[in-house]
């Protein structure tokens, strides 16, 4: 049996991917629809919007996502539109012709399909700011994305389901960035705990001896385990001041 929690991420999921589809927007009434299995009270669900503002999802309306930008992305941002703006791009039912032609794999085709789609990029990541992601970062992963995706039209039946992918690709090049870096962030912060700790203990320890400390010293006097000390010792570079090194490290 799925449990509440899990039916609470599925659907939490499925309005993100929904909202992303939509201009990362989304109604009340689409959120409702996708929680209506747990049958959540206002309460519940004003949390829910809440949450979703939080990560740049406007309710009802789409939300202003460059009040996340820092100045500094918003001058890299200008910079990158004026220069992508100086290439020739195919739009309307040239657009679908260009598909079609990509889709049979025309090499020139392909090319200009991918600088057509530059600015949809640049537009894709303005709504994944305010995650802990540069802007640069974001259209750097997505236009990878576009390339791969440009390569794999081949694949696709029609241009209405080949546009779909392209901007499927795009989104989910940039979603798996941010997850990854979010994971990046907690596995340094955890590191980093690790060391402070024990360098903490080692910088007490030594100023009751009045000198650096062994692992051992260290071990017996604070309780930590060897394994912790030296899994520290190893993360800082064996930078942790307080602590004697013997001459093969620890």
């Amino acid at each position: 049996m799925i449990s509440e929690e899990r039916v609470f991420a599925q659907s939490l999921e499925k309005v993100r991917r929904l909202a992303g589809e939509q201009g990362n927007c989304i109604s009340e009434e689409q959120v409702r629809e996708e929680f209506a299995a747990l049958d959540l009270s206002d309460a519940q669900l004003q949390m829910v919007y809440d949450y979703l503002k939080k990560h740049g999802v406007g309710i009802g309306e789409p939300p202003d996502s460059d009040s996340f930008l820092t100045e500094e992305e918003r001058n890299y941002l200008q910079e990158y539109l004026d220069e992508i703006a100086k290439i020739p791009v195919c739009g309307g039912v040239e657009r679908e012709s260009c598909i079609l032609s990509a889709m049979a794999g025309d090499a020139q085709a392909r090319r200009r399909l991918t600088e057509s789609y530059l600015k949809e990029v640049a537009d894709i990541a303005r709504l994944y700011t305010g995650q802990g992601v540069p802007l640069e970062d974001l259209i750097g992963e997505g236009n990878v994305a576009l390339s791969v995706a440009v390569g794999r039209l081949g694949e696709m039946q029609n241009a209405a389901g080949a546009q779909k992918m392209l901007v499927q690709f795009i989104m989910d090049a940039m979603e798996t960035f941010i997850r990854e870096n979010a994971e990046n962030e907690k596995r340094d912060r955890h590191i980093a705990d690790k060391v402070n700790r024990v360098a903490d203990k080692a910088r007490k320890l030594a100023g009751e001896y009045h000198r650096k400390v062994t692992p051992e010293e260290l071990m017996r006097e604070t309780g930590l385990s060897m394994k912790v000390i030296q899994d520290a010792v190893r993360m800082s570079g064996y930078k942790i001041e307080d602590i004697e090194y013997a001459e093969d490290g620890i």
